[in-house]
């Protein structure tokens, strides 16, 4: 008599393939969703810089003023931030206002991506290995990311751990969190995107 398989019976890597089966089209759905938020504007989007040269943190002694005291992007690095504006343009999503932290690294991502100069804001500066006792920069930055832009949408480049200090998430480089502002330093966080890169 022929054995029925059960599905307690099948190799656990079925279950695996399965289920990755089934994730990457819901992600590329829930990808689209935001894409299309996006389109009709009033978000704001706080962008991890692309990837960089390796380290953490930064050299010894570092300079904000001078670049090349800093941990900088890779040119795979700077490719990806290209193909994040091109992903923007291509979807015609109009980004209005562009702020960026005053670290090189990020700087060079938002010009590479969105092709113009941002306006440096000392609240989207980084946070990893420095304190914010009084949690000032984080106030600053929730009412900034609760401001709902007029037109378009705001886009603010910079770091991971001040992604992580504001919404509660850490984000991948490059990686993107969006946010539909709420005015009086509220708003939720609509989804996450990630453009992919050359590598």
């Amino acid at each position: 008599m022929a054995r029925t398989r059960t599905a307690a019976s099948r190799p656990w890597w079925v279950a695996v393939l399965l289920v990755c089966a089934w994730a990457a089209p819901i992600a590329a759905f829930a990808d689209e969703a935001v894409w299309k938020l996006l389109k009709g504007g009033g978000q704001v989007v706080l962008m991890r810089h692309a990837v960089t040269t390796p380290g953490v943190g930064d050299p010894e002694g570092m300079v904000l003023a001078d670049c090349s005291t800093q941990r900088n992007l890779s040119d795979e690095g700077r490719a990806h931030a290209r193909q994040i504006g091109e992903a923007f343009r291509a979807r015609s999503v109009a980004v209005t206002q562009l702020y960026s932290s005053p670290w090189c690294r990020c700087l060079e991502t938002a010009r590479l991506a969105f092709r113009k100069d941002p306006e440096i804001s000392p609240a989207l500066a980084n946070l990893f290995g420095r304190s914010d006792p009084d949690g000032r920069q984080v106030a600053q930055l929730r009412a900034l990311a609760s401001r709902k832009p007029a037109s378009g949408n705001v886009v603010m480049v910079t770091h991971g751990s001040t992604v992580l200090a504001l919404t509660g998430v850490s984000p991948a480089t490059g990686e993107m969190v969006v946010l539909t502002p709420q005015g009086g330093g509220k708003f939720t966080v609509a989804g996450r995107l990630e453009v992919p890169g050359s590598r």
